[in-house]
Protein backbone atom coordinates (compact mmCIF):
# COMPACT_ATOMS: atom_id res chain seq x y z
CA UNK A 1 0.00 0.00 0.00
CA UNK A 2 1.34 3.42 -0.99
CA UNK A 3 0.63 6.30 1.37
CA UNK A 4 0.05 9.83 0.08
CA UNK A 5 1.86 12.78 1.67
CA UNK A 6 1.21 16.42 0.85
CA UNK A 7 1.85 19.91 2.20
CA UNK A 8 -0.30 23.02 2.39
CA UNK A 9 -0.26 24.82 -0.99
CA UNK A 10 0.91 28.03 0.71
CA UNK A 11 4.47 26.70 1.11
CA UNK A 12 7.30 28.60 -0.57
CA UNK A 13 8.09 27.04 -3.94
CA UNK A 14 11.82 27.32 -3.28
CA UNK A 15 11.41 24.43 -0.82
CA UNK A 16 9.76 22.10 -3.34
CA UNK A 17 12.83 19.91 -3.88
CA UNK A 18 13.36 19.84 -0.11
CA UNK A 19 9.93 18.32 0.46
CA UNK A 20 10.70 15.55 -2.01
CA UNK A 21 13.90 14.84 -0.07
CA UNK A 22 11.93 14.91 3.19
CA UNK A 23 9.51 12.39 1.71
CA UNK A 24 12.39 10.06 0.83
CA UNK A 25 13.63 10.36 4.44
CA UNK A 26 10.12 9.63 5.70
CA UNK A 27 9.80 6.50 3.54
CA UNK A 28 13.17 5.17 4.68
CA UNK A 29 12.51 5.73 8.37
CA UNK A 30 8.94 4.45 8.34
CA UNK A 31 9.64 1.53 6.04
CA UNK A 32 6.55 2.38 4.00
CA UNK A 33 5.92 3.39 0.41
CA UNK A 34 4.94 7.08 0.44
CA UNK A 35 4.16 9.24 -2.58
CA UNK A 36 4.65 13.01 -2.25
CA UNK A 37 1.88 14.90 -4.05
CA UNK A 38 2.03 18.73 -3.96
CA UNK A 39 -1.23 20.41 -4.98
CA UNK A 40 -1.27 23.68 -6.90
CA UNK A 41 -4.17 25.15 -4.93
CA UNK A 42 -6.37 24.57 -1.91
CA UNK A 43 -9.37 23.52 -3.97
CA UNK A 44 -7.61 20.53 -5.52
CA UNK A 45 -6.10 19.57 -2.16
CA UNK A 46 -9.49 19.71 -0.45
CA UNK A 47 -10.97 17.45 -3.09
CA UNK A 48 -8.26 14.90 -2.24
CA UNK A 49 -9.03 15.36 1.47
CA UNK A 50 -12.75 14.85 0.86
CA UNK A 51 -11.95 11.68 -1.08
CA UNK A 52 -9.89 10.41 1.90
CA UNK A 53 -6.85 10.13 -0.37
CA UNK A 54 -4.34 11.79 1.97
CA UNK A 55 -2.53 9.92 4.73
CA UNK A 56 0.07 12.46 5.86
CA UNK A 57 -0.10 16.24 5.61
CA UNK A 58 1.72 19.38 6.68
CA UNK A 59 -1.35 21.62 6.96
CA UNK A 60 -2.09 25.26 7.63
CA UNK A 61 -3.93 26.03 10.91
CA UNK A 62 -7.39 26.27 9.33
CA UNK A 63 -7.12 22.96 7.49
CA UNK A 64 -5.40 21.29 10.45
CA UNK A 65 -8.40 22.21 12.61
CA UNK A 66 -10.82 20.80 10.05
CA UNK A 67 -8.81 17.60 9.59
CA UNK A 68 -8.71 16.91 13.34
CA UNK A 69 -12.35 17.73 14.00
CA UNK A 70 -13.98 16.31 10.86
CA UNK A 71 -11.60 13.62 9.59
CA UNK A 72 -10.06 12.29 12.77
CA UNK A 73 -6.48 13.19 11.83
CA UNK A 74 -3.87 13.22 14.59
CA UNK A 75 -1.69 16.32 14.99
CA UNK A 76 1.77 15.19 16.07
CA UNK A 77 4.20 18.07 15.48
CA UNK A 78 4.58 21.73 14.58
CA UNK A 79 7.57 23.70 13.31
CA UNK A 80 9.63 25.30 16.06
CA UNK A 81 9.50 29.11 16.37
CA UNK A 82 7.37 29.52 13.25
CA UNK A 83 3.94 30.83 14.24
CA UNK A 84 1.62 31.71 11.38
CA UNK A 85 1.17 35.46 11.03
CA UNK A 86 -0.45 37.43 8.22
CA UNK A 87 0.66 40.62 6.48
CA UNK A 88 -1.31 43.29 4.64
CA UNK A 89 0.95 45.10 2.18
CA UNK A 90 0.75 47.87 -0.41
CA UNK A 91 3.10 49.23 -3.06
CA UNK A 92 5.88 51.27 -1.49
CA UNK A 93 4.70 54.38 -3.36
CA UNK A 94 1.10 54.02 -2.13
CA UNK A 95 -0.19 57.11 -0.29
CA UNK A 96 -1.90 54.82 2.24
CA UNK A 97 -0.05 54.73 5.56
CA UNK A 98 -2.50 52.82 7.71
CA UNK A 99 -5.37 50.38 7.42
CA UNK A 100 -7.84 53.05 8.54
CA UNK A 101 -7.11 55.00 5.33
CA UNK A 102 -8.35 52.19 3.06
CA UNK A 103 -11.69 52.86 1.39
CA UNK A 104 -14.60 50.69 0.22
CA UNK A 105 -14.15 49.43 -3.34
CA UNK A 106 -10.42 48.73 -3.02
CA UNK A 107 -9.02 45.81 -4.97
CA UNK A 108 -7.37 43.17 -2.78
CA UNK A 109 -5.08 40.48 -4.17
CA UNK A 110 -5.21 37.33 -2.06
CA UNK A 111 -4.91 33.55 -2.27
CA UNK A 112 -7.44 30.92 -1.29
CA UNK A 113 -5.37 30.15 1.81
CA UNK A 114 -8.14 30.31 4.42
CA UNK A 115 -6.12 31.16 7.54
CA UNK A 116 -4.19 34.09 6.07
CA UNK A 117 -7.24 35.46 4.25
CA UNK A 118 -9.28 35.26 7.44
CA UNK A 119 -6.65 37.01 9.59
CA UNK A 120 -6.20 39.79 7.03
CA UNK A 121 -9.95 40.41 6.71
CA UNK A 122 -10.11 40.76 10.49
CA UNK A 123 -7.29 43.34 10.35
CA UNK A 124 -9.32 45.36 7.82
CA UNK A 125 -12.22 45.81 10.26
CA UNK A 126 -10.93 49.18 11.62
CA UNK A 127 -11.58 50.56 8.12
CA UNK A 128 -15.11 49.10 8.11
CA UNK A 129 -14.17 46.88 5.20
CA UNK A 130 -15.56 43.41 4.55
CA UNK A 131 -16.06 41.05 1.65
CA UNK A 132 -19.22 42.94 0.63
CA UNK A 133 -17.52 46.29 0.00
CA UNK A 134 -14.14 45.28 -1.44
CA UNK A 135 -13.10 43.55 -4.66
CA UNK A 136 -11.23 40.31 -4.01
CA UNK A 137 -8.80 39.07 -6.66
CA UNK A 138 -7.82 35.48 -5.86
CA UNK A 139 -4.45 34.24 -7.15
CA UNK A 140 -2.65 30.90 -6.99
CA UNK A 141 0.24 31.98 -4.77
CA UNK A 142 1.84 34.90 -2.96
CA UNK A 143 4.35 35.68 -5.69
CA UNK A 144 1.46 36.37 -8.06
CA UNK A 145 -0.23 38.45 -5.33
CA UNK A 146 2.93 40.58 -5.15
CA UNK A 147 2.95 40.96 -8.94
CA UNK A 148 -0.66 42.18 -8.87
CA UNK A 149 0.44 44.95 -6.52
CA UNK A 150 3.48 45.84 -8.61
CA UNK A 151 1.34 46.03 -11.75
CA UNK A 152 -1.23 48.19 -9.92
CA UNK A 153 -3.92 45.59 -10.56
CA UNK A 154 -4.65 45.68 -6.83
CA UNK A 155 -4.15 48.30 -4.10
CA UNK A 156 -3.69 45.81 -1.25
CA UNK A 157 -2.19 42.33 -0.95
CA UNK A 158 -2.66 39.60 1.68
CA UNK A 159 0.41 37.49 2.52
CA UNK A 160 1.59 34.79 4.88
CA UNK A 161 4.26 36.72 6.80
CA UNK A 162 6.92 34.08 6.30
CA UNK A 163 6.32 33.97 2.56
CA UNK A 164 6.35 37.76 2.32
CA UNK A 165 9.76 37.80 4.02
CA UNK A 166 10.97 35.17 1.53
CA UNK A 167 10.07 37.26 -1.54
CA UNK A 168 13.07 38.37 -3.55
CA UNK A 169 14.75 41.54 -2.34
CA UNK A 170 13.88 43.28 -5.61
CA UNK A 171 10.16 42.63 -5.11
CA UNK A 172 10.16 43.25 -1.36
CA UNK A 173 11.75 46.70 -1.75
CA UNK A 174 8.82 47.78 -3.91
CA UNK A 175 6.26 46.80 -1.25
CA UNK A 176 5.45 48.12 2.20
CA UNK A 177 3.78 46.37 5.13
CA UNK A 178 0.72 48.18 6.46
CA UNK A 179 0.03 45.81 9.33
CA UNK A 180 1.10 42.39 10.58
CA UNK A 181 -0.91 40.10 12.83
CA UNK A 182 0.46 39.20 16.27
CA UNK A 183 -1.48 36.11 17.24
CA UNK A 184 1.62 33.97 18.02
CA UNK A 185 -0.30 30.78 18.85
CA UNK A 186 -1.42 29.38 15.49
CA UNK A 187 0.91 27.16 13.51
CA UNK A 188 1.08 24.85 10.55
CA UNK A 189 0.95 21.27 11.83
CA UNK A 190 2.13 17.85 10.75
CA UNK A 191 -0.77 15.39 10.86
CA UNK A 192 -1.42 11.75 10.05
CA UNK A 193 -4.71 10.10 9.13
CA UNK A 194 -6.50 7.59 11.38
CA UNK A 195 -4.98 4.80 9.28
CA UNK A 196 -1.59 5.70 10.78
CA UNK A 197 -2.83 6.19 14.35
CA UNK A 198 -0.87 3.16 15.59
CA UNK A 199 2.38 4.76 14.38
CA UNK A 200 1.66 8.37 15.35
CA UNK A 201 3.88 8.34 18.47
CA UNK A 202 6.69 6.71 16.49
CA UNK A 203 6.43 9.38 13.79
CA UNK A 204 6.36 12.13 16.42
CA UNK A 205 9.61 10.78 17.92
CA UNK A 206 11.21 10.58 14.47
CA UNK A 207 10.37 14.20 13.69
CA UNK A 208 11.45 15.48 17.11
CA UNK A 209 14.85 13.81 16.66
CA UNK A 210 15.56 15.22 13.19
CA UNK A 211 17.58 18.20 14.40
CA UNK A 212 19.78 15.91 16.50
CA UNK A 213 22.01 14.88 13.61
CA UNK A 214 23.64 16.57 10.63
CA UNK A 215 21.64 14.74 7.97
CA UNK A 216 18.35 15.62 9.65
CA UNK A 217 19.32 19.28 10.08
CA UNK A 218 20.23 19.47 6.40
CA UNK A 219 16.81 18.12 5.37
CA UNK A 220 15.07 20.52 7.78
CA UNK A 221 17.01 23.41 6.25
CA UNK A 222 15.85 22.29 2.79
CA UNK A 223 12.21 22.72 3.86
CA UNK A 224 12.73 25.91 5.85
CA UNK A 225 11.96 24.42 9.27
CA UNK A 226 14.41 24.82 12.21
CA UNK A 227 13.11 21.74 14.06
CA UNK A 228 9.91 19.91 14.93
CA UNK A 229 8.23 20.23 18.32
CA UNK A 230 5.71 17.66 19.50
CA UNK A 231 2.19 18.89 20.25
CA UNK A 232 -0.25 17.67 22.87
CA UNK A 233 -4.02 17.40 22.76
CA UNK A 234 -4.54 20.55 24.84
CA UNK A 235 -2.47 22.68 22.45
CA UNK A 236 -4.27 21.30 19.41
CA UNK A 237 -7.71 21.85 20.95
CA UNK A 238 -6.79 25.41 21.91
CA UNK A 239 -5.79 26.22 18.33
CA UNK A 240 -8.94 24.60 16.95
CA UNK A 241 -11.11 26.65 19.32
CA UNK A 242 -9.24 29.82 18.40
CA UNK A 243 -9.67 29.20 14.67
CA UNK A 244 -13.37 28.53 15.21
CA UNK A 245 -13.70 31.81 17.11
CA UNK A 246 -11.93 33.75 14.35
CA UNK A 247 -14.13 32.21 11.68
CA UNK A 248 -17.29 33.11 13.59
Amino acid sequence: MTRLFTVSPDFNMKYMSGWFIFNTWLQKNLGESIHFEPYEDFDSQRKAIDADSIDIIYANPYDASMLVREKGFIAIARPRQKPDEAVIAVRDDSPVRGVEELKPGIRIATTDGPDVHMMCMIMLEPADLNRDNVELITKDNYVVVAKELLKSQAEVGFFLSETFDDLSEVIRKQLRVLVKSQIHVVHHMFLVSPSLAARSEEIARMLAAMDGNEAGRRILSDIGIPAWDSVDTEEVEFMIDLMSTLVD
